[in-house]
């Protein structure tokens, strides 16, 4: 098949494409590189500051899309597949869907459904805009609510929702905002990971505890590593030698994770129920993930044996509680250091997601 991955969500698409390829299909993958992540892609489709810049990247696109036509599949990261105001991206939408064959939502990031459902509906117990019945009132979470609800971008998003041929999401946090909405049509496919060939981990009980925790630039308090970050930190004074703490803060990918290699542990998505890309790489590579792990992410994935992550509440007293114990109960890290390369390796694999996606496109 040939297939055209439009936009990048922390190195999906790129994996996605590298398992494709592996199983035989022609694929192209065209994204900005997820800002100064700078992931790599085929198409580079960054924009620069200012006006100009969108003019620039307009232009880009409408000399690329004579090029984006005859695909068997066109697969989309987010509504917002581009860096172009929503209203841009409609008719680059019916043209992608006019001259090709299946078109693909994923359900990856932020968007309405996910933006709405998580402040209204309130399906999980906590999310980046509730925590119980309680809507988040912080200034990133509001910034969300107003970008998405009641504007363009929620018109946008509704349109490609329904009018595409299937919606693909990889965690189960999306998953359940988009269910009560399209259950035909909804697929969850786990998030590809490129396991390591060669795992540089210690699986001995370490003296000192290494956590690793990485800043989002802009992003600190939505994701809740603020709060991650104090805990941590509280945590050093009280054990300086019984731990270390590295931090990361808006480095691109490559860097982040020579950074990240050799932890014994990695803070991540305070507010998720499930692990993200960059926990799921870190485990992979036998890196113990502190955050998300709630029972709904074991049984979306039918997991019955392995329970690698140290799942945490979104309050700074559990945060500071589990990791306290990590540290105080280093034992436990080389079965959970080897767990979570099992673990990964088991539902991640991008080769196993990749045939995923492929029965997909070939219903």
């Amino acid at each position: 098949m040939r297939i055209l991955l439009l936009g990048e969500y922390s190195n999906v698409h790129n994996t996605l494409a590298e398992g494709l390829r592996k199983l035989g299909h022609q694929v192209t993958v065209a994204s900005n590189g997820d800002f100064w992540k700078n992931y790599p892609r085929d198409i580079d489709l960054s924009r620069k500051e200012g006006k100009l810049g969108g003019l620039a990247l307009m232009a880009k696109v409408y000399a690329n899309l004579t090029r984006w036509r005859g695909y068997d599949v066109v697969q989309l990261i987010n509504p917002m597949f581009l860096e172009l105001k929503a209203e841009r991206i409609f008719p680059i939408y019916n043209y992608l869907r006019h001259h090709n064959g299946k078109m693909i939502l994923g359900a990856m990031g932020m968007d309405w459904y996910w933006v709405h459902e998580s402040t209204y509906r309130k399906p999980m117990r906590y999310s980046d805009f509730n925590i119980g019945d309680k809507v988040r009132t912080d200034e990133a979470a509001v910034r969300e609510q107003r970008d998405w609800l009641g504007t363009t971008k929620e018109r946008l998003n509704k349109f490609i929702a329904a009018d595409c041929d299937d919606i693909i999401a990889g965690l189960y946090d999306d998953f359940v905002c988009y269910e009560p909405y399209f259950p035909q049509k909804l697929h969850f496919v786990p998030l590809p990971i490129k396991m390591p060939e060669e795992v540089t981990t210690h699986f001995n009980e370490p003296s000192s505890v290494k956590i690793f925790i990485g800043i989002s630039k802009g992003r600190s308090v939505y994701k809740g590593t603020d709060i991650m970050l104090c805990a941590a930190e509280d945590l050093l004074k009280k054990y300086p030698d019984r731990m270390e703490l590295i931090k990361v803060e808006g480095v691109p990918f490559n860097e982040y994770q020579r950074l990240m290699d050799n932890s014994d542990a990695i803070l991540d998505q305070l507010y998720s129920y499930t692990p993200s890309m960059n926990p799921l790489l870190a485990m992979s590579k036998g890196i113990i993930c502190i955050g998300g792990g709630e029972p709904e992410n074991y049984e979306i994935l039918d997991e019955r044996e392995f329970r690698p992550i140290i799942n945490v509440q979104p309050t700074y007293e559990s945060v500071y509680h589990e990791l306290e114990q990590l540290i105080l109960h280093p034992e436990r890290i080389p079965l959970l250091k080897r767990q979570s390369i099992e673990y990964v390796a088991k539902h991640h694999d991008y080769l196993k997601v990749a045939r995923q996606y492929e029965t997909i496109y070939l219903k």
